[in-house]
């Protein structure tokens, strides 16, 4: 690549600096994981016009184009603006692409619009969350899963969004025949028990999965009307010490996650290491600079958390 390209012109526009000279990629964002057909003519049109003829799908759920010339780069950003309108993503100026760097694709399973494990619209709640945190600058990683089974992996990533739904028990429909205790023994985590012909729940133990529902032949276990998550952070892979992420609270609702996920930008952008490389810093090496109980203290700020809500005291990664 010649000396002359400003590669942070590339970044900020969310085009990549590639091996080949004078050669770029285009990253396209699709939140949620979920896009109308039609747009694919658009990603096909800019792969054989632009690019070498291929797309590489992302692991964050988005579309690389390579092989596109650095001098085509704004002609590039006008063929992918209907794109960009189309999926409702925000943007600095019409027309401009993707006007940010650093923050990545909102990555979510299938959630309940397909699967019947899923206790919640991924794709719908991925969406929400991308309005709030695009366009912006900072490393930050988010992921939602439909349920405990984590198809997309969100324990990898700064915040992961793992559907809960607090089970109701009609113990009048109840026929004793335990197939959800059975099920929550083998498939989930024994928090069901059977005692005086009745089946009890360790709400403590429960992760919400909704096996018990799926389970019952009589409907005497219902799926409750309001979803709520658990919420587990700092998991990452990485060169130095990848981790799981960790739980910092169950039950708790969509509203709170989305206050949570504002006031870390905020930390980060109070926190973040000036001299590090490319100005970008992962939020979990903040965390682990501050500690955990300066982390809570931001994110938690001005939250009206729910009353099922549960935080957690200490985590230890």
């Amino acid at each position: 690549m010649s000396m002359d390209i400003n590669t942070k012109i590339l970044k900020k526009n969310a085009f990549r600096i590639t091996k080949e000279r004078n050669k770029t990629a285009v990253r396209i964002r699709i939140p949620g994981g979920e896009l109308k057909a039609k747009y694919l003519e658009t990603i096909q049109y800019v792969a054989e016009n632009f690019g070498n003829g291929t797309v590489h799908i992302t692991t964050r759920q988005g579309f690389e184009i390579p092989g596109i010339g650095i001098e085509k780069m704004a002609e590039v950003n006008t063929v992918i603006q209907n794109l960009i309108e189309g999926l409702d993503i925000n943007q600095t100026d019409s027309g401009a692409g993707y006007s940010a760097a650093g923050t990545r694709n909102i990555a979510a399973c299938i959630g309940n619009r397909v699967c019947q494990f899923a206790n919640f619209d991924t794709s719908a709640f991925a969406q929400r969350i991308e309005k709030v945190v695009f366009p912006n600058d900072y490393h930050v990683k988010i992921a939602l899963t439909g349920c405990p089974n984590d198809c997309i992996k969100a324990r990898m990533h700064d915040f992961g969004i793992i559907g809960m739904n607090e089970p109701q028990y009609d113990a009048y429909r109840c026929i004793g025949c335990q197939a959800c205790v059975k099920t929550c023994q083998k498939k989930s985590v024994g928090a069901l028990r059977f005692e005086n012909f009745k089946v009890i729940r360790d709400h403590q133990k429960c992760i919400g999965c909704g096996e018990c529902v799926l389970k019952c032949p009589t409907g005497a276990w219902t799926r409750s009307r309001t979803p709520l998550y658990q919420l587990v952070i700092m998991g990452r892979t990485g060169r130095k010490n990848p981790r799981i992420a960790q739980l910092f609270i169950k039950w708790v609702n969509e509203e709170s996650i989305i206050g949570i996920i504002k006031n870390t930008y905020d930390y980060v952008h109070e926190y973040i290491d000036k001299d590090a490389p490319g100005g970008k810093e992962h939020v979990g090496y903040i965390v682990d600079r501050t500690g955990y109980q300066v982390f809570k203290t931001w994110a938690l700020k001005d939250v009206i958390l729910n009353p099922e809500a549960e935080v957690a005291n200490c985590i230890y990664w």
